[in-house]
């Protein structure tokens, strides 16, 4: 069997640029040459914290997998092998929306597709998409048009997680919305929101950040300090706003995005925290605020609606960072861990 350079996490800061077995299909599944990964908070954090998800000392209960793991989770490619029922995929550029689910299950056959049952994501339960070659299933597979380029299309994914949170909050035009956070998921629920037609106030401890949000869409941005109470943001701001989305998953953010949510209003997070912290529900019942929560994405509803964002490439330009080759992806982690990214890092095979 041919090998592939992939990058394997085996622990904590133990990623290792390694020679590995090219991946085998099933019959509904497709082989993508990489063209692009990017890197996420989730990866720096499996990275540099965990691992959390990356099941290297048990099996995942949904994929099997256990052990050392091909990092990676969006990436997009062309499609160079096909089994006997994903022919029609041979020769497409496609974004991979690395969550697979089952399809049978009740929140499969209710749409919800990123809470199947038996739910696991490519390039943390399962093999991903830091290596020269990815395998993944048909279904979660979307075709890249011909008037998108790659490096456009490589935030996809991302970008679907952004209008997932968008159509999970049920904002509508005349809202006000607050971003509390507008880093990397902070920025793509910015450019969900653009669209429409309401009025965006972008919230964040950076103001490179921000400058990068009003460029997005936003029409006003608050630089705050991390330690700023609930009590200070909202007088800061000057006003309570329908939607605010909780995105920093910061010590205390949760109790802020209250302060500055609507009677009425709803408080969206996003935020992953894994640190429990204090949070005001008297508040919160008091005013009858909605709490929603959101997670990954669904294929088939967000993926293709993101392409379509993607093709201008106004969104690429502003939120990318750079490119690196994959043999140089430890040290993309570094910069990433360390904060000395102002975007997303695309890491290439063939490319940086």
């Amino acid at each position: 069997m041919s090998t592939m350079r992939a990058a394997v996490l085996h622990g904590n800061k133990d990623l290792r640029l390694e020679n590995v077995q090219r991946p085998t299909l099933n019959e509904n599944e497709v082989l993508i040459k990489i063209a692009y990964n990017g890197l996420c908070g989730t990866d720096a954090s499996e990275y540099a914290k965990g691992p959390f998800m990356v099941p290297l000392s048990a099996p995942h209960p949904g994929s099997g997998h256990q052990g050392p793991t091909v990092l990676g989770h969006e990436f997009i490619g062309t499609v160079i092998e096909a089994g006997a029922s994903a022919q029609e995929m041979l020769g497409k550029r496609v974004a991979c929306g690395a969550g697979v689910s089952c399809g049978e299950c009740k929140m499969c056959t209710s749409g919800r597709t990123n809470l199947c049952a038996s739910y696991y994501t490519l390039g943390l339960s399962w093999n991903g998409g830091l290596a020269e070659f990815a395998a993944a299933p048909k279904d979660i597979c979307v075709p890249i048009p011909d008037d998108c380029i790659d490096e456009y299309a490589a935030l996809t994914q991302p970008l679907a997680v952004g209008i997932h949170a968008v159509k999970r909050a049920g904002v509508v035009k005349g809202d006000r919305v607050v971003l509390l956070g507008v880093g990397a998921i902070g920025s793509f629920v910015c450019v969900a929101l653009q669209k429409l037609g309401v009025d965006i106030t972008a919230v964040d401890v950076d103001q490179k950040r921000l400058d990068i949000a009003l460029k997005l869409g936003a029409k006003k941005a608050v630089l705050i300090s991390k330690e700023i109470t609930p009590q200070e943001l909202l007088t800061t701001i000057g006003h309570q706003s329908e939607v605010v989305f909780e995105t920093s998953g910061a010590p205390g953010a949760g109790a802020r995005a209250l302060a500055i949510t609507n009677q009425g209003g709803t408080l969206m997070l996003l935020g992953l925290n894994k640190i429990p912290q204090e949070f005001p529900f008297f508040d919160a019942v008091l005013r009858e605020v909605t709490l929603q929560t959101t997670v990954a994405h669904v294929c088939k509803d967000d993926m293709p609606e993101a392409i379509q964002l993607l093709k201008s490439g106004v969104v690429a330009k502003l939120l990318t960072d750079r490119v690196v080759h994959l043999e140089n992806a430890v040290e993309a982690f570094e910069d990433l861990v360390a904060g000395r990214a102002s975007g997303k890092i695309l890491v290439s095979p063939t490319h940086g």
